[in-house]
């Protein structure tokens, strides 16, 4: 798992996006969850131009294609740049993401939203865009990421996982 998310993460792979889609969408069919939109948790601006891409909006569009509902990339964005997370405490996490997203309103109003991304390790990431989304007017928020961070070095991680925002 650790190898398939690096990868991912640094080499846009529309095949493993593929993958990863499909074991989020069974995630989401044995949790019971539906939602009328999918959102990727947005990189920073730097990262971006970095990468060129956004690993959790390649697994989104994939899920959403399984699901047969759509997904946005713009329903939630940075309204300012963050450090990494590598490193930080949770705390340090919290408060380094805190405020960071801001969601469009005319796309996630009263819409249920499953928000993606690609690692989830104190859950600081998902809450803040979580927040935003709630704050934009989704009726709900639930997160759904291709793997879980298992200890203190961000290198050892789980299955897929899910949390309610």
């Amino acid at each position: 798992m650790a190898r398939a998310i690096v990868s991912l993460k640094y080499r846009p792979s529309r095949k493993l996006a593929s993958v990863m889609g499909g074991w989020l969408a069974v995630l989401a069919r044995e949790t019971g969850w539906r939602g009328d939109l999918v959102v990727p948790v947005p990189l920073s601006h730097d990262r971006f131009r970095e990468r060129g891409y956004n690993q959790a909006e390649l697994v989104a569009h994939q899920l959403a294609g399984r699901l047969g509902v759509a997904a946005s990339g713009k329903a939630v964005t940075r309204n300012r740049e963050t450090g990494s997370q590598v490193g930080l405490s949770a705390s340090q996490r919290r408060s380094n993401v805190a405020g960071a997203f801001e969601a469009d309103g005319q796309l996630v109003a009263r819409r249920t939203i499953l928000l993606i991304d690609d690692l989830y390790t104190t859950g600081s990431t998902i809450e803040a865009c979580g927040t935003a989304l709630l704050e934009g007017g989704a009726i709900d928020v639930k997160a759904l990421t291709v793997g879980r961070a298992l200890g203190p070095s961000d290198r050892q991680f789980g299955k897929p996982t899910h949390t309610e925002v």
